[in-house]
């Protein structure tokens, strides 16, 4: 059964953003993650590595949500859902994107930052954005204000997002879940210390408290 976006959002208050060098991590660091309690997973395509790990771990990790995050484009879309990509994460939002994952039928996730790009994306029948760079573009405050004229809308704040302000974003009603790598830096994957990523893991999936 294909989950919608609200559905995906709604399975763990953190989304681990992850940027993977080494295809032999994937597995070992998607089941880290899964066994910690963050069962969505955005692989993005920001390395060589990233559609193969995306394959790998919609093969062995069968408790996951796979997604691919930073598509800039329509080739990227097509791509990572060849490679068995769940639902699809950008930075920002194009036509051509939207109208792709329109016609593949893909959960998207689309990035936004002003209430201009909310309200074009929710006559596209989008109530589920990312909003992104999240500290940047206003953080907790902007949220908030964006709550007023736009209470249907529900967001993943990304970029900036730390241990540190996490439940801050968690704990308005218009913020389902969090993006974020702090759970699994690159030394620990380099080191394979796959036992400190699980208890990161675990540590985030305890923030936020709703769904």
């Amino acid at each position: 059964m294909t989950l919608t976006t609200q559905e995906i959002m709604q399975l763990a208050p953190v989304i681990p953003v992850m940027v993977i060098d080494r295809a032999e991590d994937a597995v070992p660091l998607a089941n880290a993650l899964v066994n910690g309690g963050l069962k969505v997973l955005e692989i993005t395509l920001r390395t060589a590595a990233a559609l193969e790990s995306i394959r790998l771990i919609k093969e062995a990790v069968p408790d996951a949500v796979v997604g691919a995050g930073t598509i800039i484009n329509v080739g990227n879309l097509f791509d990572s859902l060849q490679a068995g990509a769940e639902f699809i994460v950008t930075p920002g939002t194009t036509t051509a994107i939207v109208d792709a994952s329109v016609e593949a039928g893909v959960p998207l996730l689309p990035g936004v930052n002003t209430p201009s790009e909310a309200m074009t994306l929710l006559e596209r029948g989008f109530d589920c954005l990312k909003f992104f760079p999240a500290e940047a573009a206003g953080g907790v405050p902007m949220l908030k204000a964006m709550g007023g004229p736009l209470p249907q809308l529900r967001f993943c704040p990304t970029g900036g997002v730390t241990p540190a302000n996490a439940a801050s974003y968690l704990s308005l009603p218009n913020v389902s879940c969090v993006g974020g790598s702090w759970m699994a830096p690159a030394d620990l994957v380099r080191a394979g210390n796959w036992a400190e990523i699980e208890r990161l893991a675990a540590e985030a999936a305890s923030l936020g408290g709703k769904s």
